[in-house]
């Protein structure tokens, strides 16, 4: 999935023109902090509800002010992890999506973009949840895959972070069955310590289930 497949067709992009009171409008009607300045497709940067209440003149164009915008932005070429990433690193609400000569075409909202990753990672379909931990050394997606296959379940979504700054990995993988103990039987056969699991209404980890559900009420507000 590209940046280009999760442009809005709904919020717009402020001019020099507009005032401050028109961004603020226009922010809280689509629920952000940010919107693009754009002038002739050229894009001049991000502006926040923070820099507008800084003016003291909220009535004036944004361009009688003197501005100094951050400037962050990607293609339209670059996949949705690069979006996850900026937005992430930088806490924005928006992220301005340009072509190769650096035109804006558009922009990508927070809301819509956790919505896309939710469906990255199969959030939105039912199934069971396992984290293990285990050291990097030892860690094989195929022979992980396999045990899962050998189960008779099939992998709907699986990443990795790191733990710490040691070597250990975290992996969690969604399932595409709820009935999830022939898998975890098989993995503790294998010698894989499971962490804990997420199977619905019977939870092994009162933590894993209200992180999820708190997950699932901000992606549907």
């Amino acid at each position: 999935m590209l940046a280009k497949d999760l442009l809005s067709d709904v919020v717009p992009a402020l001019k020099t023109s507009d005032t401050g009171l028109d961004a603020l409008n226009w922010m809280e009607v689509f629920r952000v902090s940010h919107l693009p300045i754009v002038n002739n497709k050229e894009f001049l940067g991000l502006i926040s509800d923070v820099d507008i209440y800084d003016f003291n003149k909220a009535e004036e164009p944004l361009g009688a002010h003197e501005l100094s915008l951050m400037r962050p932005y990607v293609f339209y070429y670059q996949h949705v992890y690069d979006v996850i990433e900026i937005a992430s690193r930088l806490k924005l609400t928006v992220i301005p999506v340009l072509d190769e000569s650096k035109e804006y075409m558009g922009l990508i909202t927070q809301s819509d973009l956790l919505h896309k990753f939710a469906d990255l990672i199969a959030a939105h379909t039912p199934g069971g949840i396992v984290e293990m931990e285990l050291n990097e050394k030892d860690f094989s997606l195929s022979e992980i895959s396999r045990i899962i296959e050998d189960a008779e379940a099939k992998v709907l979504s699986f990443y990795v972070s790191k733990t710490g700054p040691d070597d250990r990995l975290n992996i969690t993988i969604k399932l595409n069955r709820s009935d999830i103990q022939p898998v975890l039987n098989a993995f503790d056969r294998y010698g894989y310590q499971v962490k804990t699991t997420y199977v619905g209404e019977g939870v092994n980890d009162i933590k894993a289930r209200e992180n999820y559900e708190a997950l699932m009420r901000y992606l549907n507000t």
